[in-house]
C-alpha cells in the first residue's frame, strides 16, 4: 500500500471514541471503587488491594493497545474525602503514525478533602509521524494530594527510529480550591532542533516527569529525591515549589527513566503520603 493510499484509508476511519469514569469513596477503613462507567475500549476489571483496604489499586486497560489519528480517550477519576487510589496500566501505551488527524488523550482528576490519587501509567511510546494531544487537569480540595508521572519515548528506539516528523501537544494544569498550583504547556515537533538542543531534550529520546502536588513541600522530601543515584546517560533535576514537587529526567531509554522515577516515588511515598511504596505487581509481568 502506498503512503497516499494509507493516508486515505486512515482518514476514512471514524476513530475510537472511548470514555472511562471511575469514582472512589472511603467507607470505614476501606477505599471502594463505587463508580465504574465506560464507553468504547477503556476498562477496569476489578479493584485490587495489595497493601490492605485503605488503598485501592486499579489497572486501566485499553484493549486496542495503541492510539491512531482520530482516536480520543477520556479518563475521569474522582476520589471522595479520605479515599486513596493508585492507578496504572498493564504495559506501554503507543501512539501510532497519524494519517493527518490528531489523536487525543484527556485525563480529568478530582480529589476530595484529605484524599489521594496516584496516577502512575507505564511509559508511552510516540511513533514517528504521530500527532498526539495529551491533556491533564487535576482539581484538588483542601488537603487533597495528587502524585502522577509521565514517561515519554519519542520513536521506537529499539528499532532505531527517531521522531523526525509529527507533533506532540502536552498540557497539564493542577488547581487547589480553584487556585493554580502548576500550569505547563509543551509542544514538540518532529525533527525540531529543540530535540537535540542542550536547553531542550539534549538528544535523549526519553523524557519523564513526576509531580507531587497539594501540600507544602518539606525540605527532607527534596533531599531524599536529590539523593537518588543517577545512572550514566541520565540528566535529572528536582525542584520544590511551595505546594508542588517536580522531578524530571532525560534518558537514553525508558528502562533507565522508569528506574530513576520509580526510586523517587519509593522515597517520596512514605514521607509525603504516609504509605510504604508497594509496587504494583503488573509492573513485573
Amino acid at each position: 500500500m502506498t503512503a497516499a493510499a494509507a493516508a486515505i484509508e486512515e482518514a476514512a476511519r471514524s476513530g475510537w471514541q472511548a470514555r472511562l469514569a471511575l469514582g472512589f469513596e472511603r467507607r470505614a477503613e476501606t477505599t471502594l471503587l463505587v463508580q465504574r462507567e465506560h464507553y468504547g475500549p477503556l476498562r477496569v476489571q476489578k479493584a485490587l488491594y495489595p497493601e490492605g483496604p485503605a488503598v485501592c489499586h486499579a489497572i486501566v486497560l485499553h484493549p486496542p493497545g495503541g492510539i491512531v489519528g482520530g482516536d480520543r480517550l477520556d479518563i475521569s477519576l474522582a476520589a471522595g474525602a479520605g479515599a486513596h487510589a493508585l492507578l496504572t496500566t498493564p504495559g506501554a501505551g503507543k501512539w501510532y503514525r497519524s494519517g493527518g488527524r490528531p489523536a487525543q488523550h484527556v485525563l480529568n482528576v478530582r480529589i476530595g478533602r484529605a484524599a489521594v490519587i496516584e496516577w502512575l501509567p507505564q511509559e508511552t511510546i510516540v511513533f514517528d509521524g504521530a500527532d498526539a494531544q495529551m491533556h491533564t487537569h487535576v482539581q484538588l480540595a483542601a488537603g487533597g494530594m495528587f502524585c502522577g508521572w509521565e514517561i515519554l519515548c519519542l520513536g521506537r528506539t529499539a528499532a532505531g527510529e527517531g521522531f523526525s516528523h509529527g507533533q506532540l501537544d502536552l498540557a497539564t494544569r493542577i488547581e487547589s480550591e480553584g487556585r493554580p498550583l502548576w500550569v505547563e504547556r509543551g509542544w514538540l515537533s518532529g525533527g525540531s532542533a529543540w530535540l537535540d538542543a542542550a536547553a531542550g531534550l539534549a538528544g535523549r529520546p526519553v523524557s519523564a516527569t513526576l509531580l507531587l502536588a497539594g501540600t507544602g513541600v518539606q525540605r527532607e522530601w527534596l533531599d531524599a529525591c536529590l539523593a537518588v543515584p543517577t545512572a550514566a546517560g541520565l540528566l535529572t533535576g528536582v525542584t520544590a515549589l511551595p505546594e508542588v514537587l517536580v522531578a524530571r529526567c532525560l534518558a537514553p531509554c525508558t528502562e533507565a527513566a522508569r528506574a530513576w522515577l520509580s526510586e523517587v516515588w519509593k522515597r517520596l511515598r512514605p514521607a509525603a503520603l504516609g504509605k510504604a511504596a508497594v509496587v504494583p505487581r503488573i509492573w513485573s509481568t
